[in-house]
């Protein structure tokens, strides 16, 4: 066990009392004594791992992560191979309670790619790609850190592909994330003309003592809506299908633009806006809201003997959804299991601590909405969220 606790901190280097003036310097050239929790900077946290590893000779098993260190002392021995604990396994898990944790995510954009290569829109699935991690990894409080992405096709297209990544980009500067690199896979055969597939890797980090994990959700807490762009990246086979069945035109006038701009608007991005308002209330679960909607996604973040009650008429169900249900005959309890129905981020908070974050939420520009409470589960069979 112990040998593992030295492998993990071994992949969370930290401040080095060396009389170094940057991380880099001080963990590639000094072998002082860490003694003070702190935060790195961004911009110090990309270290040279490779002179790191050959000069000290040790394995770098994270090596694009924030690092911090405990209050208590470990030395960074010229020993090869690993990091010096005291001896006492009390004072290892002391330093890990100090540790920054490693939160990831991985998601597609899904069918909405069809979309993209029919309308000849390629500007924001870049930014639909990014979303759909980067939330994903925010709903845990932590911070994301970098992005990477995979574009694949038959034939490379380059315009295509620069239009593709530009959104991208835009993604990771909406989520204060870095874009560090990615993998283009020309395989001829393999798709059709004109098509792509895509895929999204995020990275974030957070203090252990600050994850959000829902095990703080207690009955009573007031339940949060984050409005959503639309239908995101999920619910897009069904979309299509009803686009077909309907006969209706992607050009056709809609809320003020047409159809296929109304479904084609980008997967928001909530992370800036979430990371500013956790320094003013505290939050004890999000759920980002994508397959499954807010029936499936709301309960993976509930501790066992609570349900979320959630009231229908306590937000404004954008028109995109209200004409999706009527021209596909689609039932209510299917549109809540597919669609997020215009609530892209539910995030949890005390009921003392309500106003304050409703009103740090709309400070940040967010429409937000009261949607629900948690309350006790009486049978454990009863399902975590109920729409009433």
């Amino acid at each position: 066990m112990e040998q593992e606790h030295k492998q993990l901190v071994i992949g969370i280097l930290a401040h080095v009392d060396s009389g170094k003036t940057t991380l880099s310097e001080a963990l590639l050239y000094g072998t002082g004594t860490i003694r003070k929790l702190g935060r790195v900077d961004h911009k110090d946290a990309f270290l040279d791992t490779d002179a790191l590893e050959k000069a000290r000779g040790i394995t770098i098993f994270s090596k694009q992560a924030l690092f911090t260190a405990g209050n208590t002392d470990f030395t960074l021995l010229d020993t090869p191979g690993h990091v010096d604990f005291s001896t006492e396994t009390e004072r290892t898990l002391q330093v890990l309670d100090y540790a920054v944790l490693v939160v990831s995510g991985t998601d597609g954009v899904g069918t909405k790619l069809m979309l993209a290569f029919k309308l000849n829109r390629h500007d924001t699935v870049g930014q639909d790609l990014v979303a759909m991690s980067v939330n994903d990894v925010l709903v845990q409080g932590a911070k994301n850190v970098f992005f990477l992405d995979y574009f694949s096709c038959g034939k490379l297209d380059v315009s295509i592909a620069e239009r593709v990544v530009k959104g991208v980009a835009h993604g990771c500067e909406l989520a204060g994330c870095a874009l560090i690199g990615g993998e283009t896979a020309e395989m001829p055969g393999m798709y059709p003309e004109g098509e792509y597939d895509l895929a999204g890797f995020a990275v974030g980090v957070v203090e252990k003592s600050q994850i959000i994990d829902g095990s703080k959700v207690k009955p009573g807490d007031v339940v949060l809506g984050l409005a959503s762009s639309g239908p995101h990246s999920n619910g897009f086979s069904l979309i299509r299908k009803i686009v077909e069945v309907s006969g209706a035109s992607w050009d056709m006038p809609f809320d003020g633009a047409t159809l296929a701009d109304r479904l084609m608007e980008p997967t928001r991005i909530y992370c800036k806006q979430v990371a500013n308002v956790m320094k003013k209330v505290p939050i004890h679960a999000m759920a980002h809201i994508t397959g499954g909607g807010l029936v499936e996604n709301v309960p993976r973040v509930l501790p066992e003997g609570t349900q979320v009650v959630i009231h229908r008429d306590s937000w404004k169900r954008p028109a995109i959804f209200d004409w999706l249900q009527k021209e596909g005959n689609v039932a209510e309890d299917e549109m809540l299991r597919v669609f997020n129905n215009g609530i892209g981020l539910v995030v949890i908070v005390p009921a003392e601590a309500a106003d304050a974050a409703v009103s740090a939420f709309e400070s940040e520009g967010e429409k937000v909405y009261r949607l629900g409470e948690v309350v006790n589960r009486a049978n454990a069979a009863d399902p975590g969220c109920v729409v009433i």
